[in-house]
């Protein structure tokens, strides 16, 4: 029997964020694109968007739950959410570090820590 977790962080996006689920269940193991959500009709005059394009992604990292949002250009997707990730050994660091770095800033993060800080997203997520 699957264990539901308390808490789910939400990742806000403005169009970005099945590109994003896609790319990082794509880095870490046991791994999963969950439920797709897509705005419909109903509510267009708040929400703006198209029905049929996403809305929400559900996705899990290594088992832990995860939401993506496409709520809209209002919050800007930045710093303050980070993956402290558990590494074994220096090769798994690297493992991290080179697929979350690449396309970000070099300078965001220390490459012997055992955390992997680095990119948040590429460059075209940026809104």
């Amino acid at each position: 029997m699957a264990t539901v977790q308390p808490i789910t962080p939400c990742l806000w996006f403005d169009t970005q964020a099945e590109e994003a689920a896609r790319f990082y269940t794509g880095i870490f193991e046991n791994s999963k694109i969950g439920t797709i959500t897509r705005y419909g009709k109903a509510g267009h005059e708040v929400h703006g968007r198209p029905a049929g394009t996403v809305m929400t992604v559900a996705f899990e990292l290594n088992g832990q739950p995860f939401t993506a949002l496409n709520g809209g250009p209002h919050f800007k997707l930045n710093e303050a959410i980070s993956f402290q990730i558990m590494c074994r050994n220096q090769e798994e660091v690297d493992h991290y570090w080179n697929k979350l770095t690449q396309g970000g800033d070099p300078k965001a993060g220390s490459r012997t820590s055992t955390a992997c800080p680095g990119r948040l997203s590429p460059p075209s997520w940026s809104n």
